[in-house]
């Protein structure tokens, strides 16, 4: 039996629901070998400045007891190589892109909506990055004032006829009134959420495992967090949503997609298993196929709240 894995977010229509989260799938064809991209619903490209980024020193990157962090700070060579070498490849492949873009001011945001705006014949959607929690300049620091957080939402907004995502998680606040207020601004959906905020000491050295003290937390320890935060973001709001935080395998698919989850987003697990994606999407279908389920909306947002008469956990 062929189960329909088709996912569509408004203008949008991809063949299957799995993507990967921005940052932990190369920028172009470095995971070629394992993956097979045109199988992918999607493509998230690691963040994109209107300038060239450095990033943090080294270490940067920490394996955690169930996960890992990194403050890598948004390394990157910029926009114009970004448009220069990277779209010709995105070009060729054919693949639905979503570009993960970040600024240091209100106008450098408005100045990568332009700039993709003019791509829309390879990129499909922004995912307006709105919570790294490894950068000074811009990031949390920056985005953390409300005010600054909905101007810049608003300019991305104003200066595209691309889909928006705006990029959350809970070191920006309380993501529900965050997201209450993005989604006024005109964004078509949230992406939801980022790594957390963490820290790992070498007991020997008394310092910090990385360069900087602190990192994001990504993988299956903040799964809970994310699923939490997707269900209460998909009940509340109804837009489409982009899941990361997590998803290591095909359950954790599975549950997200139950609370109502549009795209999942695979970040840390790629670095595990360079075949995850793979594993993740055919673990879906194999699973669909058992429930007996043609299509993919008949598991999507279907999961049943607690206070249902039935429903919840038994003493």
């Amino acid at each position: 039996m062929k189960i329909d894995l088709t996912t569509r977010i408004k203008t949008l229509t991809l063949k299957n629901p799995i993507t990967v989260a921005s940052g932990t799938f190369g920028t172009t064809d470095e995971y070629a070998g394992y993956v097979d991209y045109k199988k992918l619903g999607a493509i998230i490209t690691k963040t994109i400045t209107v300038k060239p980024r450095a990033g943090n020193p080294m270490p940067r990157i920490c394996e955690t007891a169930a996960g890992m962090l990194n403050a890598i700070g948004l390394q990157n060579k910029g926009l114009e190589d970004f448009l220069e070498h990277k779209i010709p490849y995105f070009k060729k492949l054919g693949v639905p892109l979503i570009v993960s873009i970040a600024g240091e001011t209100t106008e450098e945001f408005a100045k990568l909506a332009k700039a993709f705006e003019g791509q829309r014949d390879v990129v499909n959607a922004l995912e307006i990055n709105l919570s790294c929690p490894n950068v000074e300049a811009g990031g949390v620091n920056f985005m953390k004032k409300q005010e600054r957080i909905l101007e810049a939402v608003k300019a991305v907004h104003d200066g595209t006829r691309l889909l928006t995502f705006a990029k959350l998680s809970p070191e920006l606040g309380d993501v529900l009134a965050i997201a209450e207020q993005i989604l006024k601004q005109g964004v078509d959906g949230l992406s939801v959420i980022n790594t957390l905020r963490g820290m790992a000491v070498n007991i020997g050295s008394r310092r910090s495992k990385l360069a900087k003290d602190f990192g994001g937390l990504s993988g299956p320890a903040i799964k809970p967090v994310a699923l939490r935060y997707v269900y209460q973001v998909k009940k509340e709001f109804q837009v489409p949503v982009i899941a990361s935080g997590g998803i290591s395998s095909v359950k954790d698919a599975l549950e997200f997609l139950i609370v109502g989850a549009d795209l999942l987003a695979v970040g840390t697990a790629n670095f595990v298993e360079p075949a995850a994606t793979r594993e993740i999407l055919n673990g879906i279908e194999a699973f669909c196929r058992r429930e007996r389920l043609k299509s993919l909306d008949e598991l999507r947002g279907s999961y049943k709240p607690a206070e249902e008469k039935g429903s919840g956990c038994k003493s």
